[in-house]
């Protein structure tokens, strides 16, 4: 077992912390208030390489594969959550799920641009009654021989506003049950009967645009198909699958953020005569956030490294994914106790890490759907698959 970084995935990881710092932070608490998303930043991230990875190269890829992406995801999210979600957007959902099973048309077609960042991405699953039961989505499509005609509703869609291709998700045939469930590339701008909207009324992630799509009748051609009518459900639950990795890394970063934060803030703060950090409690606080902190980032890391050795990962992922996640919001909370008044006041980040947190907990599957996961492949009841 090798617990050592490559030189070249120690550049990778430096780079990605270095555009944090200079590209991200001046201005964060500024946009954060505004809820201000720049399209041109994920424009400069991809200029950078930052979605190009476990990629052909004919597409843009770089020969990076999840562990990269993972080591970015984090230093970004140590910064900002919301500046986190491109990675999923743009790489680890539309461009993995295209290249894995969309044809050589569609992948010309859209991974360049997703890869490049000029292209926003998106996927869209969830409705106002359908979450982490995937199955019971309402919106479906009509077969009109050329075409499909698209109704219903998507909700808690990042990037729906804004986006200019994505996956979407929606039944062909609901006698089929989940075998009837397909899987599109749409263009929401420019395919008529799609109205998309920004939902503004957010807990956290204030940078990241989440909107919701209504489709009246929206025409897909059919050459806009992913894999056949009916592979809808398997493709899904595969992208998934790559998408945890995403939140996984993510959530890493925002517990390492809020951790850093919380050190830095108990040695400058002083109480009864000496820095907090000297009181046995808040060192008991912090002791437990790195501890949390460290076995969590093994466990993202090992899941990322099955990935990009293409063996079966999914029972690893989700445990990776439900044990940054809950470490990434204890560790806001405990920030957010270790400052006291001053966590509470939105002049100092530890307020926003906690709002950020929690999403970490819902997206990609929530913390009880890994459970179930986890449970099921523990018991020998469902397989282990990439």
């Amino acid at each position: 077992m090798h617990f050592e970084l490559t030189d070249e995935q120690r550049l990778i990881q430096e780079t990605a912390r270095r555009f944090a710092a200079d590209e991200i932070a001046p201005t964060l608490a500024e946009e954060e208030r505004a809820h201000a998303f720049k399209a041109e930043r994920v424009a400069k991230m991809g200029a950078l390489g930052f979605f190009t990875c476990a990629l052909p190269e004919e597409f843009g890829g770089s020969g990076m594969g999840f562990m990269e992406s993972v080591l970015m995801a984090e230093e970004i999210a140590k910064i900002s959550a919301s500046w986190r979600l491109p990675f999923n957007m743009q790489n680890l959902g539309p461009a993995l799920t295209l290249a894995k099973f969309g044809t050589p048309t569609q992948k010309e077609k859209y991974i360049p641009g997703w890869v490049s960042g000029h292209s926003l991405g998106f996927f869209a699953m969830t409705e106002p009654n359908t979450g982490s039961d995937v199955a019971s989505m309402k919106t479906h499509a009509v077969d009109r021989d050329d075409h499909y005609e698209v109704h219903g509703s998507k909700m808690w869609i990042s990037q729906a506003h804004v986006g200019d291709a994505g996956l979407l998700y929606a039944y062909t045939d609901r006698a089929a049950g989940n075998r009837g469930m397909t899987a599109f590339v749409i263009e929401p701008k420019s395919f008529p009967g799609c109205t998309a909207r920004p939902i503004e009324s957010k807990l956290g992630l204030h940078c990241a645009p989440t909107g919701e799509f209504a489709f009246d009748g929206m025409k897909v051609p059919k050459e806009n198909v992913i894999g056949a009518p009916g592979d809808g459900f398997r493709i899904c639950m595969w992208q998934l699958n790559q998408t945890r990795i995403g939140c996984a890394a993510g959530a890493l970063g925002v517990a390492g953020g809020a951790l850093d934060l919380a050190i830095q803030y108990a040695k400058d703060r002083h109480q009864f005569g000496k820095p907090i950090g000297a009181h046995q409690m808040v060192q008991a606080q912090i002791a437990d956030l790195v501890v949390e902190h460290q076995a969590a980032q093994m466990l993202v890391y090992r899941a990322a490294w099955l990935k990009d050795q293409g063996k079966p990962n999914q029972y690893e992922t989700s445990v990776a994914k439900l044990a940054a996640s809950e470490a990434a919001v204890h560790a806001a909370n405990e920030c957010m106790k270790i400052f006291g008044s001053y966590g509470f006041s939105t002049e100092y980040p530890a307020e926003r890490f906690y709002r950020d947190a929690k999403s970490l907990q819902i997206v990609e599957g929530t913390s009880n759907i890994q459970k179930i996961i986890i449970s099921g492949m523990a018991l020998g009841t469902t397989p282990n698959r990439e």
